[in-house]
């Protein structure tokens, strides 16, 4: 093996090829995977040359890889730890052993697939998830077909778990076969390698193209069986609408031990397997890749009813196979844990299959969800190609149990972060596209929530969506909540994006500042069509989701001082004020028995980035105090017992609190937000 003196060349090319081949989901998952390169630099202590590896480390994904990402190791010492080894049954302890031989501060922690790369006689080197490949790690006679289709380019490595004895055996097998560019990994996966970072990745395509390639000239027709009349895929805008109806009693289920978000999928891939005759038995089966099944789990819940099945019929079902789902994996956990298994992590299905409309995946996080959902289809890919040239042959259920609650694992969970107040919650803030309900919005985001913006107009909705993050954060919605189909559209479109609501707030409204004799019926309607009704059927719509999903909610209403205090020229704002400020008390006497709590919020002179003051609200009240509008948020600071101007973002805080556990046991209830206004106290 050569290694060049060029670090940052080294470091720089290795990068350009993580990037490239992790930006081809056909190569590798996301966050699955490793590449690597070595070579030499000078220690800045003793100025002596160092050989050292750069590898992608814990946690890093190949298609944003960045040199933060890496760890580096001296190989010197790496190679040294083939004389301290303990032996397979201790292999764990070589992951820490991976901290000695790091070199400068910085970088990421090593991965249990280190050894793989550093180990192996090669400058670089490049560990892949590819469908293709993986299909043939997973077939029967996977380690003829790797013969058959690579000849002796690429040799076949038996399953073993990823760690230090896997390296040792991959390197052994490069050392006994020079020829050979690669590795086919049973089970698993594959590896390449080559003398320079090009030829490292033309040999990582090679291996995934040949694979594809043969099974593509070769494979049957139709792998997973004949069409089972029924199953097929409903028309989209009606699975769609069953998708919605569904996903929050799923991810009800879901989370029966601990809550979980969503995401919904029907691409074709799943559609078309679930379709097939053969996917209730390789659904069974599971998945193999350990990448995959750590995000999947190691089945899958799916539906056995046809695509046609009535929405009742099929929640009725679903609730059923849900309990069987529980028991067999807490049988599945008895059957292979042993004294030092960590504790069982929860019973629950991460993918739930619903066939002629889709996969329902479930994480901690909304891109864990999706993730999970994408490795599904991995899944499928996998299947189909094995199928198609085989026979699909997952590893061991007692190896996959020894992944899936592996001691490396277990601390990995133990690292994550404390999760945010709101993390797993969903919330839809309506009027979120400026003033209070994007400071509301943006408050909850920072807290964990995923947020949809509802609001009128729809590309700001859009633009503060991905202000917020996107769509594994935000999504932007047009909802007109006088219009009671808007609403519904606007609480499916959280159901299909995130798996449900959890968490409403009502802060759409306009506001007509006439006295009474100025004050039309038309302006009596429209305010209170927008306020009163808008957040009635607002509360309807995702009350009737929350009891759904039986996880409890919370929902707010964004009132005002005015709903509690008489004031001049205001005869329609204020009425509907308290209109719904009555709305929180009679909703919050009728909802407590399903753990949702209602709540609201008084503020007062909310004038900077206010929608309403801003459309004519502000100019209408400036006139009757009598101030210049530019110094109407001076104004009513001034009259405040603080004599403090209201912000958006403390109206802000008051929801975060609110819809927190800090006040879990807090229904009914009006926090006046408005620097102190005697006359407007709740009494």
């Amino acid at each position: 093996m050569s290694i060049e003196n060029t670090a940052n060349k080294t470091v720089g090319d290795l990068i350009s090829r993580s990037n490239r081949l992790g930006a081809d989901k056909r190569n590798t998952n996301f966050a699955g995977g490793n590449t690597s390169a070595k070579g030499i630099e000078k220690d800045p202590v003793t100025g002596e040359d160092v050989q050292l590896l750069w590898v992608k480390g814990s946690g890093g994904d190949l298609g944003t890889l960045k040199a933060q990402n890496l760890a580096v190791l001296r190989l010197d010492r790496l190679n040294a730890l083939k004389n301290v080894y303990p032996g397979v049954e201790r292999e764990d302890e070589m992951v820490a052993a991976f901290d000695y031989c790091l070199h400068g501060k910085g970088g990421a922690a090593p991965s249990i697939d280190t050894a793989m790369h550093g180990l192996v006689d090669a400058a670089h080197v490049d560990h892949l998830h590819p469908d293709s490949g993986i299909a043939i790690a997973t077939a029967v006679d996977g380690e003829a077909l790797t013969t058959k289709i690579f000849g002796n380019k690429v040799v076949w490595v038996p399953w073993r778990r990823p760690g230090f004895q896997l390296g040792l055996d991959i390197a052994a097998i490069k050392e006994a076969n020079p020829q050979a560019v690669g590795t086919i990994l049973g089970g698993h996966g594959i590896t390449a390698w080559g003398a320079t970072s090009e030829e490292a990745e033309r040999n990582s395509l090679w291996i995934i193209d040949q694979a594809e390639k043969y099974i593509a000239e070769n494979g049957k027709a139709e792998p997973f069986g004949a069409r089972l009349p029924g199953y097929g895929a409903l028309p989209e805008a009606e699975r769609r609408a069953k998708a919605a109806a569904l996903a929050p009693v799923i991810r009800g289920l879901a989370s029966t031990d601990k809550p979980q978000l969503g995401h919904f999928s029907d691409d074709a891939v799943v559609l078309d397997f679930l379709e097939a005759a053969g996917h209730p038995r390789l659904g069974a089966l599971g998945t193999s890749c350990p990448d995959h099944f750590l995000r999947t789990k190691v089945k899958p819940l799916i539906l056995d009813l046809p695509a046609d099945a009535s929405v009742e019929d099929s929640i009725s079902r679903l609730t059923e196979l849900h309990t069987a789902y529980r028991e067999d994996y807490q049988a599945y956990y008895d059957r292979h844990k042993d004294e030092d298994s960590p504790a069982l992590r929860g019973a629950d299905p991460a993918i739930v299959l619903v066939p002629g409309v889709g996969m329902f995946s479930f994480g901690a996080n909304k891109q864990t969800a999706r993730v999970a959902g994408e490795f599904y289809i991995n899944a499928i890919n996998v299947m189909r190609g094995a199928e198609a040239i085989s026979t699909y042959a997952p590893i061991e259920e007692s190896e996959k149990f020894r992944i899936e609650y592996w001691a490396l694992e277990e601390a990995k969970l133990a690292r994550m972060p404390k999760p945010k107040s709101h993390a797993t919650r969903i919330a839809l803030v309506t009027g979120a596209a400026s003033g209070i309900g994007k400071a509301i919005a943006t408050r909850l985001a920072a807290e964990g929530a995923c947020v949809v913006i509802a609001d009128l107009n729809l590309e700001n909705a859009q633009k503060v969506a991905e202000e917020l993050g996107g769509a594994d954060v935000a999504v932007g919605v047009q909802a007109d909540v006088t219009d009671e189909a808007q609403v519904a559209a606007a609480i499916d479109a959280a159901a299909l994006a995130f798996g449900g609501v959890d968490l409403v707030v009502n802060n759409a409204g306009l506001s007509i500042s006439k006295p009474l004799l100025e004050t039309t019926e038309k302006d009596w309607d429209l305010q209170h069509n927008v306020m009163a009704k808008g957040s009635f059927l607002v509360a309807k719509a995702a009350a009737k989701v929350m009891i759904a999903q039986g996880l409890g909610g919370d929902i707010i209403y964004i009132s005002s001082k005015n709903s509690v205090f008489a004031g001049p020229n205001n005869i329609a704002y204020s009425a509907t004020k308290a209109d719904q400020a009555h709305q929180v008390r009679l909703l919050a006497a009728e909802l407590g028995e399903h753990g949702i709590r209602v709540n609201g919020i008084n503020p007062d002179g909310v004038v900077r980035g206010s929608g309403i003051f801003a459309g004519g609200w502000g100019a209408k009240r400036a006139a009757v105090y009598g101030v210049d509008e530019e110094k109407l948020g001076e104004y009513y600071a001034q009259r405040t017992l603080l004599k403090r101007e209201v912000l958006p973002e403390h109206v802000a805080n008051a929801a975060a609190v609110l819809t927190s556990n800090e006040l879990s046991h807090t229904t009914g209830l009006h926090i006046p937000v408005d620097a102190g206004v005697a006359a407007a106290f709740l009494r």
